[in-house]
């Protein structure tokens, strides 16, 4: 494939150097799936590849959809769409995500979803709603890129009648543009021209006008002189029956292995970990005869490339190890071994910190299937010499097209049945959109107008402190509504802080934000030294303050309490302030070098694997504490929270935090006093009252 091609080239520079979503499209034959694999073998940004099924999650080196972001089969509402306490919400999405998963998804740039046309709009918005539960809750997909790789004019999603019942009162069709975070998102679209599998320009017309819907009287004329009735192949020519329905394509491939009066080998596949049986590439139970017609499910991976994944051939030999297949056009049999699928999951390298592709399960079998027949449906993507095609019975939008698009020219091509208009399904809103796409497409200007908005976006969200900002009010606010709850002085040190974000963060963020504007010139921003100059001036300024006023904010406060829930709200906001000001440091550091868009996308992805470390329950404070006695409170505190782990229980359990405010400033030293102090029932006094009391007649002495 010709890397000049200037759609290609334009999609890889959106992909690689901007944050726009992407929508790759392009008739059959135009190198998408070719693109895919490049992209992966290219890109800097931390990716997951991810597809409908399991067959087109194995053929594109990726995982899918269900498996990675662990989605119900059903209809999916989620409170973007419907609202955020409406009824008919679906529950649970990323309940039960693990560690890993979370770390996968927090660090996540981009997220390739291949043979986008099968995937429903419910769907793409169950995806929007968890990027957004783990990235940024106010952008689409939490601010993670996507690129969407597929042909609305082939297969559409699979959609029942019930559960298009429970869709339809919030999509106006189940196709993945009506998703609401798309919409929001407002994605470019991409579409590739040049095709590669079809050279004859007039058959290239003939599906052009297939795939729009608009096949002229001459057209139909030409396909139909391919109508053969009774039409019966000699076997070395190599047709292979194009079918609507699997059960239809067995029949074929049945009866024809029949036919021969060969010995029947048959060989199990090696399957070991996790590989689900609906996603395996060919026959578990793989059985051929010598003179069996069948297909290649693989490419050639050794350095000959003798075949590839939907080459037809005859097989001449079958040995212990190996099956030898005769091609058309080839001199001599291909000599050809077993071959290995891998099932691949993602996970963090603990090292590197890199998001790494992880084997966990293996398929191993000879790359051949029977290919007498195949339905259309796993035709797609594959590209055949001679097809007949029995699409009489087409019952969904794209399989003519996809059918007819499968062959290279239309002199390999044989109908069992004549083609009509009528047998043509093509989706009218459908049609609508790709009508957009082609009448939309970007150009250079677009692009570089993206690029700056992508570099300001990563330099702004840099310097923003809103996040955190909301989150010191937040925790102020539950202080407030707890304050006869806790004791310490971390509502004060919070209410100094607040002011502080305002003015030396916020305010000095918004005048920064304006000069890079200012600043942002034709030249590129690693190259632009003004702009270099004052990124760095500000990453020192606002890294000196953000160690200042928050990185020792909690540490330096005191906070205690017994009530868990109020206890659990401050913690998970310490954690999520914690969390920002981690990324912040460690962008803030790197930027003081010089802003470089992959260097910084790195860090910026790695500083938000760090865990947050704080707990505040853990510290035992005396500051701000109201008592006479602080050495005394402390060691009743250790002593509190040392007995709480023994009897592995709450330390409120043992004796209340007003409690132990009250045995320090009345220094009881006798049962009778011990009593006598408010909460302090005949069965505290039994288990803990000789303990209490020991410590504090040893502080008075």
């Amino acid at each position: 494939m010709k890397q000049t091609n200037p759609e290609l080239v334009l999609a890889n520079d959106f992909v690689q150097y901007t944050n726009r979503n992407i929508f790759l499209t392009g008739k059959a034959g135009t190198g998408k799936t070719t693109f895919l694999h490049n992209l992966k073998s290219t890109s800097n940004k931390r990716m997951v590849v991810v597809a409908p099924t399991g067959v087109a999650a194995i053929n594109a080196g990726g995982v899918t959809i269900h498996s990675f972001f662990q989605m119900p089969f059903g209809p999916i509402i989620t409170k973007q769409v419907a609202g955020e306490n409406s009824p008919s919400v679906t529950p649970g999405l990323a309940n039960k995500f693990n560690g890993t998963k979370i770390n996968i998804i927090k660090s996540l740039d981009l997220l390739v979803i291949d043979e986008i046309s099968m995937v429903r709009a419910d769907l793409l918005d169950g995806i929007d709603e968890v990027l957004r539960r783990y990235k940024d809750k106010h952008l689409p997909f939490g601010g993670v890129q996507l690129l969407m790789i597929g042909d609305l004019q082939q297969l559409a999603p699979v959609v029942k009648s019930d559960e298009w019942r429970i869709l339809s009162p919030y999509y106006k069709n189940f196709f993945f543009f009506q998703s609401k975070a798309l919409q929001e998102s407002k994605a470019v679209s991409v579409e590739l021209k040049y095709i590669y599998r079809q050279k004859d320009q007039y058959f290239i017309k003939i599906l052009n006008e297939v795939r729009d819907d608009k096949l002229s009287e001459a057209s139909v004329k030409e396909l139909n002189k391919r109508y053969i009735p009774d039409f019966n192949p000699q076997k070395k020519d190599g047709y292979i029956t194009l079918t609507t329905h699997n059960s239809n394509a067995q029949r074929i491939n049945d009866r024809e292995l029949k036919k021969l009066k060969e010995a029947t080998f048959s060989n199990i596949a090696n399957v070991t970990g996790k590989f689900s049986e609906h996603s395996y590439p060919t026959d578990y139970k793989l059985s051929l005869k010598k003179g069996a017609q069948v297909m290649f499910v693989k490419n050639d991976e050794s350095y000959e490339k003798r075949y590839y994944n939907g080459k037809i051939g005859v097989v001449t030999t079958i040995t212990d190890t190996n099956i030898y297949v005769k091609c058309k056009g080839d001199e001599s049999s291909i000599e050809v071994s077993k071959m290995t699928w891998d099932n691949l999951k993602y996970s963090i390298d603990e090292k590197t910190k890199e998001i790494k592709e992880e084997i966990v399960g293996t398929f191993e079998q000879y790359p051949l299937r029977l290919a007498w027949a195949i339905t259309i449906h796993k035709s797609q993507g594959l590209t055949f010499e001679k097809a007949i095609i029995d699409a009489h019975a087409a019952f969904a939008h794209g399989q003519t097209y996809v059918a007819l698009s499968r062959c290279k020219s239309l002199e390999g091509l044989v109908l069992s049945s004549k083609i009509s208009t009528k047998g043509i399904i093509c989706d009218l809103e459908v049609k609508k959109f790709n009508t957009r796409v082609k009448n939309h497409q970007p150009d250079k200007n677009q692009l570089e107008e993206s690029k700056k908005i992508y570099h300001l976006f990563l330099l702004n969200e840099m310097f923003d402190y809103h996040a955190i900002q909301y989150q010191i009010k937040r925790c102020i606010k539950i202080l407030y509504e707890n304050k006869n709850n806790f004791q310490g002085d971390l509502l004060e040190h919070l209410n100094e802080v607040k002011p502080k974000i305002d003015k030396a963060f916020i305010e000095v963020a918004n005048k920064f934000s304006f000069q890079m504007k200012r600043l942002m010139t034709d030249i590129s921003i690693e190259n632009n030294a003004p702009l270099q100059e004052r990124i760095k001036k500000a990453s020192e300024y606002f890294l000196e303050h953000t160690e200042k006023e928050l990185v020792e904010l909690f540490e330096n406060s005191s906070f205690v309490t017994d009530n868990n829930a109020t206890e659990k709200l401050i913690n998970q906001c310490a954690k999520k302030i914690e969390a920002a000001v981690i990324i912040k440091q460690e962008c803030l550091k790197d930027c003081i070098k010089g802003y470089e868009v992959e260097r910084f996308a790195n860090v910026r992805a790695k500083a938000a694997l760090k865990k947050p470390k704080l707990k505040i329950r853990t510290k035992i404070v005396t500051k701000d504490i109201v008592t006479n006695h602080p050495v005394l409170y402390r060691q009743l505190q250790e002593w509190r929270e040392l007995r709480a782990e023994k009897d592995d229980v709450a330390p409120n359990s043992i004796i209340t935090q007003k409690i132990v405010v009250a045995v320090t400033n009345n220094l009881p030293t006798t049962t009778q006093e011990l009593k006598n102090i408010k909460g302090i029932g005949k069965k505290k006094l039994i288990e803990y009252g000789s303990d209490i009391l020991e410590i504090v007649v040893a502080f008075k002495n």
